[in-house]
């Protein structure tokens, strides 16, 4: 009888192992719908996107208030359409900008929001017309790499 007690208790605590495991491994990888809720839509164009793929979060001020929907390449301007669906809780002034950043040296890539100050809201469908584009690690070394040449170049 305690044999068979033992083994229960066992039992339980590898399955509460692995339901652990699976949500950890669900909240890693960005596929929770946990805290979904109602969203509505905003589109940023992008000169370059880097990295950044769908699902990726958008945050402003470190709080993840949305995540990307999809990502289009506009033939007619030569950019990445980026639309994001955004918590309806979650209101932005008509000049926000928004930046594509790096969690890290090395880490994901995200949309920053930052508000401006116009007293007029973003609406469902708009589009945010200041953006910055991802920073490019390679092209920054390649910048780094071509003026130190060209400083050494210039020692005769």
């Amino acid at each position: 009888m305690q044999r068979a007690t033992l083994d229960l208790w066992v039992g339980i605590f590898v399955i509460a192992g692995i339901a652990a495991l699976l949500v950890l491994a669900l909240k890693v990888g960005g596929m929770s719908g946990i805290g979904v809720g109602d969203t509505y839509l905003l589109v940023a164009q992008f000169d370059n996107i880097g990295g950044l793929k769908t699902r990726a979060p958008v945050k402003s001020a470190g709080v993840v208030v949305g995540r990307v929907a999809s990502i289009q390449f506009d033939n007619e301007r030569f950019v990445a359409s980026v639309t994001m669906n955004i918590g309806k809780d979650y209101k932005f002034p008509k000049d926000t900008s928004a930046s594509i950043l790096t969690s890290g040296l090395l880490g994901e890539q995200y949309i920053g929001l930052e508000g401006g100050g116009d007293t007029a809201n973003l609406s469902a469908g708009e589009r945010i017309k200041q953006t910055q584009s991802a920073v490019v690690l390679e092209r920054l070394i390649g910048q780094f790499l071509y003026s130190k040449a060209a400083e050494g170049g210039d020692k005769k």
